[in-house]
């Protein structure tokens, strides 16, 4: 057995040389090598690992130089005030959420939303009202919302108290986030975004918009998921109306009392190298996406999915829906396996994000070379795609399901494991989720009908992951 296990597995990753299309957005410390700041943080990280003596300010109270570096990432993404927070997004969303809403408040959410949000409605013990997510019927992969759904809502629930949204998803696709923004803000609704995945967004007019800039009222993003920036480091912008002594209490509630220098070091350099060099990086990074997309498209059994291929959902019409043009969805024909694909570019020494049931995403940044990308173009030429061969698997929808029970109120109620056969109108316990699309079928506190067994039933003769259920068991609220 070995002494240091953890240490040799990285090692023994790191010596594979892979081509890096996945976060964080410093790509194994490449992107801190492009340009002389960033190699000071090479050069110096872990003797960035001190705490807060002299000079180095507390983030808990900055009046320094955290102080200013937050205030400079505030002027950057044109927010009221800006955070650095070292917990990740989770942290954010957990903050947004208690700051902005009192327990038994209402509110409306994305159906596949992050799990963050999940947790801190149940813990604020909010009322939710959820927002139907789209699935594409060409391409089978989770494209946006249903904006006349959202719409009809919102004027159902003019007493909810705000609306939490997702800007872009984990495919990169962009709901019309300023239209909705307009019609939410008629009811006096507050707006939070999780754009965990935006951290970039803005760098370059070809990329969609800030949403800070679009109206939200807080807005969180993941720094490290695209900039170069450590790992568990994300940001919060505030705007608007927003009662910032309440943030300021949350933030620091949620963040730990030992923040890491060597992560505020790097957010301070993130925001730095997306102002000073972000023109001229995303636009040749956005250069050589367009130039390998063509490329790629022209190859027998793959396709990248753009934003042409959004307008040909029927659902979106002349709605604004846009695409984060610097990462890829690889679509493959019905039939063939994202996932398959997954393990075959790995071979070929190429990490994707992630695979679902046709598709694989592939993240980039400013440090994914011309090398990074010959690489992922030669390996699709040469694929086999027989080898790709899967049966295929229809992504189902079912209608939201009625709920009963609010899902802080399954938290403290004793649960069960059921066979599937027995939990018609049951009351779920633990969110059942098909992986793909990650979009919940049933959320806690949800009666289970007829209709989603049957669909239970198919995605596990498909043997499509599905999270909540255990060999055919599902868990349901005991006295139900």
């Amino acid at each position: 057995m070995s002494k240091l296990p953890l240490i040799e597995e990285l090692l023994k990753y790191i010596k594979e040389d892979n081509s890096y299309f996945a976060m964080p957005g410093h790509k194994m410390g490449k992107a801190f090598a492009t340009v002389p700041e960033g190699k000071v943080i090479l050069d110096n990280l872990i003797k960035f690992d001190v705490t807060e003596v002299d000079g180095l300010d507390n983030l808990h109270n900055p009046q320094g130089v955290l102080k200013e570096a937050q205030e400079l990432l505030s002027k950057y993404y044109k927010s009221k005030k800006s955070y650095f927070l070292v917990n990740g997004s989770t942290s954010g969303n957990l903050a947004m959420i208690f700051s902005s809403f009192e327990e038994g408040d209402k509110i409306i959410v994305e159906r596949n939303c992050h799990r963050s949000i999940y947790n801190g409605i149940i813990m604020r013990k909010l009322v939710p009202v959820y927002i139907k997510n789209r699935v594409s019927n060409i391409y089978d992969a989770p494209f946006s919302i249903d904006k006349e759904h959202l719409f009809s809502l919102i004027k159902g629930n003019q007493d909810a108290k705000g609306i939490v949204l997702t800007y872009p998803n984990y495919y990169g696709i962009c709901t019309d986030l300023k239209a909705i923004i307009d019609e939410t803000k008629k009811y006096n609704m507050k707006v939070l975004i999780d754009s965990a995945h935006g951290a970039h967004f803005g760098a370059i007019k070809e990329l969609p918009e800030n949403p800070i800039e679009l109206g939200a009222d807080m807005v969180v993003q993941s720094a490290h998921k695209t900039l170069p920036s450590l790992t568990q480091t994300s940001f919060l912008h505030i705007s608007g109306n927003v009662d910032t002594e309440k943030v300021d209490f949350y933030v620091s509630s949620f963040l730990s009392t030992s923040p890491s220098y060597m992560f505020m070091a790097s957010m301070d350099f993130a925001r730095f190298f997306i102002e000073a060099y972000g023109q001229q990086v995303y636009t040749e990074l956005l250069f050589r996406c367009n130039y390998y997309r063509e490329k790629i498209n022209q190859l027998e059994g793959f396709h990248i999915i753009d934003e042409g291929d959004l307008k040909t959902e029927e659902v979106y019409g002349d709605d604004r829906v846009l695409i984060d043009k610097t990462r890829y969805v690889i679509n493959l024909p019905r039939g063939y396996s994202g996932h398959k694909l997954l393990d075959y570019l790995r071979e070929n020494k190429i990490q994707c994000e992630m695979s679902d049931s046709r598709n694989v995403v592939l993240i980039f940044s400013p440090a994914n070379d011309e090398r990074d990308f010959e690489k992922l173009y030669y390996a699709l030429e040469n694929c086999d795609l027989e080898q790709l061969k899967d049966i295929y698997t229809i992504p189902l929808e079912v209608k939201v399901p009625k709920m009963v029970m609010l899902p802080h109120e399954t938290f403290l109620k004793k649960k069960i494991l059921i066979p599937m056969e027995l939990a018609e109108n049951k009351i779920c316990g633990k969110a059942i989720v098909p992986y793909p699309p990650g979009i919940p079928l049933i959320m806690p506190g949800e009666k289970i009908s007829k209709e989603a067994i049957e669909v239970i039933k198919y995605y596990k003769e498909k043997e499509v992951t599905l999270l909540g259920v255990e060999s055919s068991q599902v868990v349901v609220i005991e006295s139900f």
